[in-house]
């Protein structure tokens, strides 16, 4: 109970019962942290095996699953959750590398279609079964297949209540931008 009033008073909530409970602050917590040490370690492998952020690792192995290797940059950034123009700088750095092209959509002018290459495929097939390995061991390896369940149905579940509460990325108003109404 105190250590639910300190942290409600340090976000400037006046009202403890209006803040987190000890159980959902815990909870987010070790959701932080389990989040950041798995990024964290992720990462650290992605770069020293393929000289890949995070991000660009994402976009990679988004274009591999989609259909002929190619999605419109607008679903992709839908995809990944992160800034238009990060996303943007992130293709562009990819795309230096020869590990995937833009090219203009057919059927919208509007529309950029980004397509993974050939060294884009090879690089994802050899970073992968390390990444795997990495994730299995820290995130997996410790829970049984029933907490595993557990967690799929809450994180979907978590997961999908705020794709909809949120707007798709490519939805939203750029900052700065003001639309006239």
């Amino acid at each position: 109970m105190h250590f639910e009033f300190k942290v409600s008073k340090i976000v400037g909530v006046s009202d403890p019962a209006s803040g987190l409970n000890s159980e959902q602050l815990g909870a987010y917590f070790a959701l932080m942290e389990v989040g950041s040490l798995l990024q964290y370690a992720v990462d650290e492998h992605l770069r020293a095996n393929g000289d890949l952020s995070y991000v660009q690792f994402q976009i990679l192995a988004r274009l591999v699953d989609a259909p002929e290797g190619r999605l419109r940059m607008t679903d992709l950034a839908d995809g990944v959750v992160y800034s238009r123009s990060g996303l943007t700088y992130q293709a562009g750095l990819l795309v230096k590398r020869g590990l995937i092209a833009r090219s203009p959509s057919p059927d919208d002018e509007r529309s950029v279609i980004v397509t993974v290459t050939d060294a884009g495929r090879d690089l994802i097939a050899r970073v992968l079964p390390g990444h795997v390995e990495r994730v299995r061991q820290l995130l997996f390896e410790p829970m049984t297949r029933k907490d595993l369940a557990a967690l799929s149905a809450v994180l979907g579940r978590v997961r999908d209540h705020m794709r909809r509460a949120t707007a798709p990325r490519s939805a939203r108003p750029r900052a700065g931008h003001h639309r006239a109404g």
